[in-house]
Parts: structure tokens; C-alpha cells; sequence
């Protein structure tokens, strides 16, 4: 059954990167978590009630409101590393199991629990915060090649989610880009970049950014 592993939230915590400080240091929760839509990028944080979001001009809002990756993923990270990799390392809210996140196709609706709805939005694009967390040579490089980024969240409808939660895909857009293809053409395959522009589930502004790029 698709559901939810474990459901994961960071603190303000000191890092070795340019920020300063990040909560990307996630770690279990004990009960249930009450997610909503945080608001837009800059003024809006994290969508899960107690996590926090430290650098809010390049993480978080109702775009990235909630960071999923795949618990079959980090199996395949554990090989490469060799080394166990807890559930959080990633700095994701939702480690998933049985669920194709990579494979989500963006602007899949998601039923989480009886209550939460969540919409696949863009790919997660690994940054210098991550590589410290990591700890790993050449870490934003290798994760990129591997090319299972996770997926950003957007919350449609507000409510709590636990581990154990079952997910259920609601609908899945026809366009049939998913987040893996959303990944490479925004990190190795630049000639994709024009399907990005024909999804409207993408995140606006990144699509307004693209259209710039594109018709320079």
C-alpha cells in the first residue's frame, strides 16, 4: 500500500553553508501534523506546523509547502553511500513508501490520510545547504546525475498527516511530465525546458522565468 513512512520536521539549526542557518535537519514526529498552505515564497515558510524553513527567499511557500522523497530511493542511496541513511536525512517532511514520487506526473493530486490534499508541483533542485548536510564529495553533482530528486508539494485542502497514512492518487494530469523530466530539464537537459512551459501546474513564476529565458 502507498503511504506515508514518516512525517519529518527541522528546528533552526547553526549549518556550515552561506545561510548560516537551516532546518534542513529533519527529524521524526511523535503524532500527527497539521499541514495548510504557508503563503507565498519570501513570507511563507514551511507547510507542516512546526517546521521551520530558515532561508525563505529560496525555500518554501505554497509552491514548495511540503518536500516528499522516496524511502525505495534512499534504499539505492545506502548501497551507493554504504552507509544507513535515517528518514529525514534529505531534508524531506514525507518519506514515502510505494510511492513512484519521481515518477508523479506535476499537478497529480494526492490524498494523504482521510483529509490532506496535496498537488505535485516541480522537482526538488539540490543546493550547497544539502551538500554540507550530506557530508559527501561532489554531493550536488552525484545527486543530480542520479536524477531522483523528490517532489515539492503544494496543500490544496488543509489537514493532518501521521505516519502510516495511506496516499492515493486523486487525478494525473494528461500532459504526463513528471518530476523526473521536470529534474533533468531543469539541471542536465536543458532541451526540455520548452515542455515545462505547457504545464500549467508548474510554478508560475518559474515558468515566467523560463518563458524570459527561452525567448531571449
Amino acid at each position: 500500500m502507498a503511504s506515508i513512512l514518516s512525517v519529518n520536521l527541522g528546528a533552526r539549526r547553526p549549518v556550515a553553508a552561506k545561510s548560516g542557518f537551516s532546518g534542513i535537519d529533519k527529524r521524526p514526529a511523535g503524532g500527527p501534523v497539521h499541514v495548510s498552505a504557508p503563503g507565498p515564497k519570501g513570507t511563507g515558510g514551511s507547510g507542516l506546523a512546526g517546521d521551520v524553513v530558515c532561508d525563505t527567499e529560496h525555500h518554501g511557500g505554497d509552491d514548495q509547502a511540503v518536500y516528499a522523497y522516496a524511502r525505495e530511493q534512499y534504499a539505492v542511496w545506502e548501497g551507493l553511500l554504504g552507509r544507513a541513511l535515517a528518514a529525514g536525512t534529505f531534508g524531506e517532511n514525507l518519506t514515502t513508501a510505494g510511492v513512484d514520487v519521481d515518477g508523479a506526473v506535476i499537478g497529480e493530486r494526492w490524498r494523504v490520510g482521510p483529509q490532506l490534499e496535496l498537488q505535485v508541483s516541480c522537482p526538488r533542485i539540490p543546493c550547497q545547504t544539502f551538500a554540507v548536510r550530506m557530508g559527501e564529495p561532489r554531493w550536488v553533482r552525484r545527486f543530480t546525475e542520479h536524477g531522483a530528486s523528490g517532489a515539492y508539494l503544494r496543500v490544496l485542502q488543509a489537514g493532518p498527516v501521521r505516519a502510516g497514512d495511506a496516499v492515493e492518487v486523486l487525478d494525473r494530469p494528461a500532459h504526463g511530465v513528471t518530476v523526473a523530466t521536470a529534474f533533468r530539464a531543469l539541471t542536465t537537459r536543458p532541451d526540455l525546458l520548452p515542455l515545462l512551459l505547457e504545464v500549467p501546474q508548474f510554478p508560475a513564476a518559474e515558468r515566467e522565468d523560463l518563458a524570459r529565458r527561452l525567448h531571449r
